[in-house]
């Protein structure tokens, strides 16, 4: 079994781990990606620009179409994403945005020439590049930016800002394994990016015994005695003998990783191009990330006039803006209320026909009070049956007030009858008004009875139809 941690070995890596993370969080990071259609070759270009920015960047970022450029901006403050760098290809010209978060400014540069990684490994006849190295920031290197102009001093400080600070008291060397020139021509204003690889080795010695003292021991099968290969340096290529002197000669301060570099030594720094390469040209500087003003134009200048006039219209601009803003909101403000207003009153007519039809069930649910109001209506008949003909009509003529009478007469209370399904079903299927109000439903019973009765007596209908002509008749006259 494994020793477990003690206390303190806790303590200090999570203390490691804590330093690590602040660390990690307060260097620069970056995206490196491309706008619109551009191509193979830039496509790898922007690959290539990731492997420079490494390890501070997004390696594996994944753009879609419909990605706009808000999209990147919104994520970047959670990510920590401090710099984009953005490739754009048109018909004649390659593009170069480099933009400082969150609020600009933004530097549109001419791609005029540019070489990819392979194309520049390639064109080596020994090239250096292992993966440790991409593990550490580069060293970047300014050149020429001390010129006059506000322009280049801006130019420089969002360089600087783009990779990690140095501490030249506290650096590790062997940290060091890159480093990123940019080299600023004044009189062309074009400015050359190069990627290195840095490679240090001791000088002093023969070539045989840089030979021996690299990890890669060298072939002896034809040597007679080794002094042959210390003396001579015999079957050695020439890209090893590479030509040091005061240019790349230097004293460490520190022990360098590798055979024979120790601290206080003479040792060579050697440069090996890894690419990619570049030759841009700064075209303008423009405040926010791609909507502010134009600070400074390659090649068209405004005068102080046109520059006011400018700042008019987009401060006009911005004035329109807000009042649709606030109008829109005003808007979206009155059709909630006029919504609000509308369901209010929505369930007030809900809960109005829900009582409604309450109370008409009720209603069909009580037959003695519509057999109440039948019975008045009929007793109404029978009176002015009497004035009109003069006669007391016929006890089957109008039983609903004959039964009212007998029931007045015994003095008993009033026997409810239930309405039958076939007849209910009929009073709320019936389409004609008249047949739905209470009157109508009286008359179509009464002429049922009627009808009734007539069958079983043959003569009550002579005598009922002549009292009906008659009356009829009467009524005509007057």
């Amino acid at each position: 079994m494994g020793k477990t941690k003690t206390k303190n070995q806790k303590k200090s890596r999570a203390q490691a781990n804590h330093v690590a993370e602040e660390t990690y969080g307060s260097v620069p990071h970056s995206f490196v990606f491309h706008r619109g259609h551009i191509g193979k070759n830039v496509n790898q270009l922007v690959l290539d620009m990731r492997k420079v920015m490494q390890p501070y960047t997004a390696e594996s970022l994944k753009i879609r179409k419909k990605n706009v450029l808000k999209d990147f901006v919104s994520i970047a403050g959670p990510l920590g994403v401090t710099h984009f760098v953005i490739f754009s290809k048109t018909t004649t010209t390659i593009n170069m945005r480099l933009a400082r978060l969150p609020k600009g400014p933004m530097l549109h540069f001419r791609v005029l020439k540019y070489s990819l990684i392979n194309d520049v490994v390639s064109s080596l006849k020994k090239h250096r590049m292992h993966g440790q190295q991409f593990t550490h920031h580069p060293l970047l290197i300014l050149n020429n930016f001390g010129s006059d102009g506000m322009h280049v001093k801006l130019m420089a400080t969002m360089f600087q800002h783009m990779f990690p600070s140095i501490n030249v008291h506290k650096v590790s060397l062997n940290n060091i394994k890159r480093c990123v020139l940019l080299n600023y021509n004044p009189e062309s204003q074009e400015i050359e990016f190069r990627h290195y690889s840095l490679k240090v080795v001791p000088v002093g010695m023969s070539r045989g015994v840089k030979k021996l003292m690299q990890e890669k021991f060298p072939n002896m099968s034809k040597f007679e005695d080794i002094s042959e290969l210390l003396m001579k340096g015999v079957n050695l290529s020439e890209s090893e003998a590479e030509q040091d002197g005061d240019h790349n000669i230097t004293e460490l301060p520190q022990v360098y990783s590798g055979r024979g570099n120790m601290a206080s030594q003479q040792s060579a720094v050697r440069l090996t191009e890894i690419g990619p390469r570049m030759t841009l040209q700064l075209m303008k500087i423009q405040e926010g990330i791609g909507e502010g003003n134009v600070l400074y134009h390659a090649i068209s200048s405004k005068t102080e006039e046109e520059i006011q006039a400018i700042l008019n219209r987009k401060e006009a601009q911005l004035k329109e803006k807000e009042d649709r803003r606030k109008k829109q909101e005003q808007n979206v403000a009155q059709k909630k209320e006029k919504r609000e207003e509308h369901k209010k009153n929505s369930l007030k007519g809900i809960k109005r026909k829900r009582e409604e039809a309450e109370a008409e069930d009720s209603e069909v649910e009580d037959p003695g009070m519509q057999e109440d109001q039948a019975a008045v209506e009929s007793d109404d008949e029978v009176e002015y049956y009497r004035q009109a003909v003069g006669e007391e009509p016929d006890e089957d003529m109008f039983p609903a007030a004959k039964k009212r009478r007998s029931s007045e007469r015994s003095h008993g209370p009033v026997k409810k009858r239930k309405l039958s399904s076939g007849k209910a079903s009929e009073k709320h299927s019936g389409n004609s008004p008249k047949r739905n109000s209470p009157r109508g439903q009286h008359r179509d019973k009464t002429g049922d009875r009627q009808r009734k009765g007539q069958k079983g007596k043959p003569g009550f209908m002579k005598k009922g139809a002549g009292a009906k002509q008659g009356f009829k008749q009467r009524k005509g006259k007057g």
